[in-house]
């Protein structure tokens, strides 16, 4: 069923996608992409990072043990090109490819996967990617610093890798995240943390510079394990945060491809060239305001559901966002049809539940955002006189994003405004908010509900996908009503490309990560040529 809900999704833009005559892929020329979500990337080290403005970039340099694969919208083996699962769904076998080079030459072996994976689980790392690794038999035991290896791990051969799991999950969804790649355990040890700004990856792109603030280049790998990949000689990754500083660029062809802000959709859409050239889809990333549960007044559900209520979501979307979003419904996208009742704007109710939470007076909370134009503080500023209705003022602070990430990671804030992945696991996803799961996995509010917490258990151990998806949407309900967040909207993505480019899919999991050695241009390029 999730998997057609994602077919139905992209129906419509497929089309587009495959339209007009068949062309041969043409290898060579200069592809230039955009990283839109920040002033500058924070880290070029996988493991070091929750940002997906990094893993955009990373995921070139890098792979991970699966891939996302947007034509079959599920995670589909990677650097391991076959793998066997027990009947239990415990115990799974990977097999590595024999072909894979890091990009000093090296032959990656299973030490360097069961290394990574480790480092990842490392409470001195404090990776984002633990989240996902927590699902193998002894993770969990590492990251509380009980034990200095995992121990469902189980090296075969130097190709063979044997996983225990710790309940039964589709790895999968696990291992394809651009924050769990596999890294070259000699070249980090040795590197430290300068790995992060000259990394050496097993991906199609190998690193050449990286401009503070400007952009990112690449060049393509000659030993990459996929002979005929990638297309392009090289990669060239602007830092551009400012959609109209995207759209100036693009439209004096310097950009090959833009992802398309609130501001330039009505614009594109009317464009006869550039309208022709849009991929859009529904993507799983939830917008909302984290509430910090260490804050007093956010200890009070009823608070935190005036809020919901007080502000008139819908008219945001439509007056700021252009309509370029979809209603929030739960913190599940729309793909897993969830079932939470969403929250409508009813200011009386938010009045009354402020009054009988003993905060009829109101306070005074700071929240901290970026300064994108979808779910940053320019968003926040549209809500603050729906909260002066019911007496709370709200001070904004504008952050860059790696800042932001981090004061999220410690818990330093009062409410963060944040674009957050819901998918494409949905057990993945609500994991997030587990009493498990720390801050520096993502659960930036400090949720805690035991009973939340009952019902992913009985969903991972369910074997029967109609009945764990019906805990999990119970769990969504559950996570809705308590309101650890103000619940905002689903990101419509939109890519637009060049009438040269070939190849840009609509990414359900985020349209950013277009897999760009997939990506060619045609002779038409003004960068045909450029090596």
């Amino acid at each position: 069923m999730k998997r057609l809900c994602f077919l139905l999704a992209g129906l419509l833009v497929l089309a587009g996608v495959t339209a007009g005559p068949s062309l041969a892929a043409r290898a060579g020329g200069t592809l230039v992409s955009m990283a839109p979500y920040g002033g500058d990337i924070g880290t070029l080290d996988p493991h070091k990072t929750a940002r997906t403005q990094d893993a955009l970039v990373i995921k070139n340099i890098h792979r991970s043990i699966y891939k996302w694969n947007p034509a079959a919208n599920k995670p589909t083996p990677d650097l391991a090109e076959k793998v066997d699962v027990s009947k239990d769904g415990l115990v799974w076998t990977l097999h590595f490819r024999r072909n894979v080079k890091f990009h000093n030459g090296r032959t990656m072996t299973v030490d360097d996967v069961i290394w990574s994976l480790n480092r990842i689980m490392n409470p001195k790392t404090a990776a984002s990617g633990a989240r996902y690794i927590r699902v193998i038999k002894g993770a969990k035991a590492v990251e509380e610093g009980k034990a200095d290896h995992i121990s469902g791990l189980k090296k075969i051969d130097d190709y063979t890798l044997q996983i225990t799991l710790a309940e039964p999950v589709d790895l999968a969804y696990s291992l394809y995240d651009p924050n769990v790649a596999i890294l070259p355990r000699d070249v980090v040890e040795k590197m430290g943390d300068d790995f992060g700004t000259n990394p050496v990856g097993n991906g199609p792109y190998k690193f050449v510079k990286w401009v503070r603030g400007s952009e990112v280049v690449l060049q393509k790998f000659p030993d990459f394990y996929l002979k005929d990949r990638p297309y392009t000689d090289k990669l060239v990754i602007k830092i551009m945060g400012e959609g109209a500083a995207r759209d100036i660029a693009f439209r004096a062809k310097e950009l090959d491809m833009t992802i398309v802000g609130a501001a330039q959709y009505p614009q594109y859409q009317k464009d006869p060239v550039i309208s022709k050239h849009m991929v859009e889809v529904a993507e799983m990333y939830t917008r909302l305001m984290v509430f910090n549960l260490d804050y007093k007044p956010f200890q009070n559900k009823k608070v935190r559901q005036a809020i919901n209520y007080a502000i008139d979501s819908d008219l945001i979307i439509r007056k700021l966002l252009k309509g370029k979003a979809f209603p929030c419904k739960g913190f599940l996208p729309p793909a897993f049809k969830p079932t939470a009742k969403a929250y409508t704007y009813d200011p009386a109710k938010a009045k009354a539940l402020m009054k009988e939470a003993g905060y009829e007076k109101g306070f005074t909370f700071e929240c901290i955002g970026t300064a994108n134009k979808s779910w940053g503080v320019g968003v926040v500023e549209a809500i603050m006189p729906y909260l002066k209705k019911i007496n709370i003022t709200v001070k904004i602070q504008q952050m860059e994003g790696a800042a932001m990430a981090a004061r999220a990671k410690a818990g330093d804030f009062q409410a963060l405004i944040w674009s957050l992945d819901s998918g494409p696991d949905p057990l993945v996803a609500l994991m997030r908010w587990s009493s498990s799961n720390p801050r520096s996995s993502g659960n930036y509010a400090n949720y805690h509900n035991p009973a939340y917490d009952k019902l992913l258990t009985e969903a991972a151990r369910q074997r029967d996908p109609a009945k764990k998806m019906a805990l999990l949407r119970q769990a969504d309900a559950m996570l809705c009503d308590d309101a650890p967040v103000w619940f905002f909207n689903y990101n419509k993505a939109i890519m637009a490309y060049q009438p040269w480019v070939h190849g840009v899919q609509p990414v359900a999991v985020e349209m950013m990560y277009q897999d760009l050695m997939d990506i060619w241009i045609d002779d038409s390029s003004p960068r045909a040529n450029e090596k």
